[in-house]
Parts: structure tokens; sequence; C-alpha cells
């Protein structure tokens, strides 16, 4: 299990046993990982990973893991909640294309937990 913390070191989500499926905390699934690429059940590109960080589509650092190499400075994490059960996952749509990937920043995302998984 590997767990996404946003820039002010909140843990916010994290990835399954399988390495596949993303959940937030209170066991809704958000997202999944096709090898690198990160999408949401609707089949939206959202990003990808790298180096222990998931990237928006801007190419700018959205969450970091406890394996993060290189990137702005992380903040101190703070304490994982206790996962809830894991809801039902919807069915996977149609992916979408996934854009060129732009030059990688040091800078963070704009985008909050709603905003990067649900855009």
């Amino acid at each position: 299990m590997e767990t996404l913390y946003n820039k002010n070191g909140e843990p916010i989500a994290y990835v399954s046993d399988d390495n596949e499926h993303i959940y937030q905390f209170n066991g809704q699934p958000v997202a999944y990982l096709k090898d690198e690429n990160i999408y949401n059940y609707y089949g939206r590109y959202l990003g990808w990973k790298y180096d222990g960080w998931y990237f928006d589509r801007n190419c700018h650092r959205a969450f970091f893991t406890e394996n993060a190499v290189g990137g702005p400075i992380k903040p101190m994490k703070k304490i994982k909640p206790i996962k809830a059960i894991k809801n039902i996952r919807p069915i996977k749509s149609i992916k979408e294309i996934r854009p060129i990937k732009p030059i990688r920043s040091l800078s963070w995302s704009s985008f909050q937990l709603y905003e990067y998984f649900f855009q």
C-alpha cells in the first residue's frame, strides 16, 4: 500500500495492495493506475506517477509518497486516518488519449483532492 500526501503533508488517498486502484481513506475509489498513467473511472487522464510523485496534467506535483525522490521540499507528513471499508469500484470508461507529457515542474499543483480526481 502506498499513501498519497498533499503539499501540506496530509494523507489524502492510498493505492490498494493490487498497485492499481486509488482510494480515499473513506473507502471511495477515485482513480486507477495504468502503467505510470493515472485515470479517473470516467476515463479522464489525470496525470502520471514518476519517482514517487503524482503529477497533474500540467506537469506540476500534486501528491507525493514516502518514496518520492527530488522535487520541492516535502512537508512533514501528518498521521494517516484509519481506512474505511472499500466501496465497490465503478466500471472503467474508455480511457482518454493521454497528451504528450510536458517537462516536469518543481512547483506544486494548484489542484486540491477533489479538483484532481474529479476534474
